[in-house]
C-alpha cells in the first residue's frame, strides 16, 4: 500500500517493497504482500505436484505450500543447498513461502519511478513482473504474486 511522505514540501506516493534475490537477480515485493520471512524446515513433498512446489510445512499452526522460485523460473538449483529463506504471503485465502536465495532490505520507492517491463527483459522475469525499478547500477524487478500464484493455479489446486 502506498503512503504519502513529505519531501520539501512535496507530497509523493510510494511503495515500500522487501528485496530479495532469485538467480542473481534483485527482485522487490510489495510489503503488504509479504507475512513474514522464514526458513523452510521439516517440508514434506507432496507426491505428484508440480516440480515447483517444494514441498508442505508447518509454520505457527499453518500449513504452507512451498514454491521453490528457481524451478518456477527453470533456474539450476544452488549446489550443496538445500534450501534458502522464503517469504511468507497469502493467495486465494491459501499460505505460501516463495523460497528464494536471500532477503535483502526494505526499500521505500515513488511510485512514480515505477517503469512498465522492458521489451529486453528476460522472458522468464517478464512472466511473473509487474514492472521495475531502475536503481543505482541494478534493475529491481517487480515480483508479482498474482502472476506467480495465478499461473500456477492448476497445478496447485489439487
Amino acid at each position: 500500500m502506498s503512503e504519502d511522505v513529505l519531501h520539501e514540501g512535496v507530497v509523493e506516493d510510494t511503495v515500500q517493497y522487501v528485496t530479495v534475490v532469485i538467480g542473481g537477480q534483485l527482485f522487490g515485493l510489495p510489503i503488504e504482500r509479504v507475512h513474514d520471512v522464514f526458513m523452510p524446515e521439516n517440508m514434506t513433498r507432496v507426491p505428484l505436484s508440480a516440480n515447483e512446489i517444494a514441498g508442505v510445512l508447518n509454520l505457527r499452526g499453518r500449513i504452507v505450500t512451498a514454491i521453490d522460485m528457481r524451478r518456477r523460473l527453470h533456474l539450476p538449483t544452488l549446489a550443496g543447498r538445500s534450501t534458502g529463506m522464503a517469504v511468507g504471503i497469502d493467495y486465494k485465502g491459501e499460505s505460501y513461502g516463495l523460497i528464494i536465495d536471500s532477503v535483502g532490505e526494505v526499500l521505500d520507492l515513488p511510485i512514480v519511478n515505477r517503469e512498465p517491463n522492458p521489451v529486453n527483459l528476460d522472458r522468464r522475469w517478464a512472466s511473473i513482473a509487474g514492472g521495475v525499478h531502475r536503481l543505482d547500477g541494478q534493475l529491481m524487478v517487480i515480483l508479482d504474486v498474482d502472476r506467480v500464484l495465478g499461473n500456477m493455479s492448476e497445478g496447485l489446486a489439487a
